[in-house]
């Protein structure tokens, strides 16, 4: 991996450019791609691998799920929906090469698996796994540093429970580890892997209904993810918020007959992370809130501090739309669209995708069409296996 490719990661990535010359509290913005393949903008995070939706259906629905009817990679889009899976245990693994139009080493992977305690109470625990291949380190001087391969991970821990037919809550316990700078030396400090402890909190409802004269299943989710403590990878400063993130959506699934199945599903999604100021050449704000502040502030206070307005705050909501046909539960087709303002990431794709049903096994397949020339998502796969075991309850 070329030097060049050290300023199109994530800002923790960026930091790899500059720690021997910069510290991190100058967050210098710096043009190029973050691991979750948006371009640089106004709002920075740590560990933006986590808002990587892993799951190849909802990969295939333009990242659209959140209320979508559960299966066993229902943790990684919303916790609550393992309330409502039917078989009383199972298991999933995914895998994507990511951002391959830029580089041929970085992938994710993910395994997830649940356990049904009883008719309400489900647990569940997954692993995602994010690697940034290896990388030629150099400093400001171009001197060899060495063959490193950075790595972050998140391990959870969850437990739904279901209240009635209808509803369900779910709860997360994350934790984060991000180790990207080799312990190198950035403003007179040696650096350290970053670490982090995060809170999903989540709901889901279904509701069994009659449109157009058949019957149907709507449904809507809610997930509030990676609630927690900053990241550093400095001893003392250099913190960096989480992306927390609010997902919400709808879907309604279309019971045509006993062999065809459409479900149409819509997700909007928002950082609840500060909004970067407008300073003067001076360092003063001039435009925006003082980002510095503590987690709880920066969450409610994201929702007004852009420096634009609400304006801008209404370009911060990203959008993801999806359609599934399945043909008598075995075998299923699956497109959608995904949408970010240009001035807040730029993600604008078409995604197709498919999925083979046999017994207790899935395999789903998602495919990411975009512009090479525009898109550093472009040509992305996903691939899913989903096991379900036991007598359905």
């Amino acid at each position: 991996m070329n030097l060049k490719y050290l300023r199109v990661i994530a800002p923790g990535f960026l930091f790899l450019t500059t720690f021997l010359s910069l510290s991190v509290k100058g967050q210098v913005v710096q043009p190029g791609t973050q691991t979750n393949g948006s371009q640089s903008n106004n709002i920075r995070t740590a560990v933006p691998f986590l808002l990587i939706s892993p799951d190849a259906r909802s990969g295939s629905m333009g990242d659209a799920g959140v209320a979508v009817l559960p299966d066993a990679n229902a943790m990684g889009i919303n916790p609550a929906k393992l309330a409502f899976l039917e078989k009383p245990y199972g298991f999933a693994a995914s895998y994507s090469p990511w951002l391959k139009s830029l580089v041929p080493d970085i992938n994710l992977a993910y395994i997830s698996g649940f356990y049904k305690l009883d008719e309400v109470s489900t647990l569940g625990a997954s692993l995602r796994y994010f690697s940034l291949g290896q990388i030629q380190l150099t400093d400001l001087f171009m001197q060899d540093l060495g063959i490193y391969s950075p790595n972050e991970f998140a391990l959870d821990a969850t437990y739904a429970r279901r209240f009635g037919e209808e509803f369900s809550l779910g709860t997360t316990a994350r934790y984060i580890y991000s180790n990207l700078t080799s312990g190198q030396f950035s403003a007179g400090q040696q650096t350290k892997a970053g670490t982090a402890f995060a809170l999903d909190v989540s709901a889901f409802y279904k509701k069994p209904t009659v449109l157009f004269g058949k019957d149907a299943i709507v449904s809507a989710g809610a997930n509030f993810s990676n609630i927690g403590t900053k990241m550093s990878y400095l001893e003392t400063g250099g913190e960096q918020f989480l992306p927390t993130n609010m997902k919400i959506g709808g879907a309604t699934t279309l019971i045509i007959d006993d062999y065809s199945q459409f479900t149409f599903a819509l997700d909007f999604n928002k950082l609840l992370v500060p909004t970067q100021p407008i300073r003067n050449s001076n360092g003063d704000i001039i435009a925006g809130k003082d980002p510095d502040r503590s987690v709880p502030s920066g969450i409610f206070g994201s929702f007004s501090d852009a420096p634009g307005g609400f304006s801008e705050e209404i370009k911060e909501v990203s959008i993801g739309a999806g359609a599934e046909y399945w043909y008598n539960q075995q075998f299923a087709l699956r497109a959608g669209y995904f949408y970010e303002a240009p001035q807040k990431g730029d993600r604008r794709y078409f995604t197709l995708g498919a999925g083979l049903k046999y017994n207790v096994f899935n395999i789903d397949f998602a495919y990411l069409l975009a512009n090479p020339q525009k898109s550093p998502l472009a040509n992305t796969l996903r691939f899913s296996l989903l096991f379900n075991f036991g007598d359905t309850r």
